[in-house]
């Protein structure tokens, strides 16, 4: 069966569903997203989603034309329709159709469309063996300016990160804010380990992650991270970083909803700590993957 796509209300094939080239999300980028995971029929921290799509079209003083409860359902049916237990959802809010001029007013009513899909963003030896970051010359757009904490469509900031990470025979970019500090990466929020005791247990390192005002998006799996850091015991903090931090840390990962927790073993060339995936990434891999199998909106086929 062809995967079906839901728009405005209604289902289409792939193959059908098409929105207007007059709607302002192709046109300039005028509309929020949300990218979901769904495991084995749990829809992952969901509420935390939808909080975090209403925070963005509120700061962009777009009106979602839906409310939470049948944003909800209408995830959970598209879930259904496919028959996906296991799912990479993109749920999209656009200003909808207006004229070819900027203003958002003449667009009369946002467009909602919901993917649900398979994603794999990185090889699977990659997440077994760890991945290289090179720092591109791109830096992460200025909270004064388009506000990382908004979730919007207008990628074209990590986008040309990414160009520049791929020119320098890497998949993925490390991106730092116009003063020079570690921001995250190219579509993922950035750890560093750093061992602070003399004992090799979890109280004796440090987990750190620059705070989201430097310039990045304050990430779900991010947060569910430092939840289950607070749960191993494990000391963390968001701290101003620079490279020289992260050329030095014993261990480095990144998180995201689509990549969800993958090592980094080298930054600029510089080997991070032995070079291999570290143990307390581990410890933090299978504590994620522990939650995911409980905290967020469940659904049946």
């Amino acid at each position: 069966m062809e995967l079906q796509i839901y728009i405005d209300g209604k289902w289409y094939p792939k193959s059908e569903a098409k929105i207007s080239v007059f709607d302002h999300g192709l046109l300039y980028g005028d509309g929020v997203f949300e990218g979901i995971r769904s495991y084995r029929g749990l829809v992952f921290k969901f509420k935390e989603h939808l909080d975090r799509l209403w925070e963005s079209a509120h700061t962009i003083m777009l009106e979602i034309p839906m409310t939470r409860k049948e944003m909800e359902d209408a995830v959970i049916e598209t879930l259904r329709r496919n028959k996906i237990l296991d799912s990479y959802i993109r749920l999209v809010v656009t200003r909808g159709i207006g004229d070819l001029g900027l203003s958002p007013w003449l667009c009369k009513k946002p467009t909602v469309f919901i993917i649900t899909d398979k994603i794999a963003l990185y090889p699977k030896e990659l997440y077994q063996k760890g991945l290289e970051v090179i720092t591109v010359p791109t830096v992460r757009n200025l909270p004064e300016a388009v506000n990382p904490s908004i979730k919007s469509l207008n990628y074209l900031n990590n986008i040309m990160a990414k160009i520049e990470a791929k020119n320098g025979g890497c998949m993925e970019a490390l991106m730092l804010n116009h003063q020079g500090y570690v921001a995250e990466c190219t579509g993922d929020n950035v750890f560093m380990i750093k061992k602070t005791g003399k004992g090799t247990a979890v109280r004796d390192f440090l987990l750190l992650t620059p705070p989201a005002y430097l310039g990045a998006l304050k990430g779900i799996t991010r947060s569910a991270i430092l939840e289950v850091a607070r749960k191993l015991r494990l000391p963390s903090e968001e701290r101003i970083l620079t490279r020289h931090d992260f050329f030095n840390a014993d261990e480095v990962f990144l998180t995201g909803t689509a990549a969800e927790v993958i090592p980094v073993v080298k930054i600029d060339g510089r080997k991070i700590g032995e070079g291999k995936p570290g143990r307390i990434t581990r410890l933090l891999l299978k504590g994620f993957h522990e939650l995911t199998r409980r905290d967020g909106v469940r659904y049946t086929l």
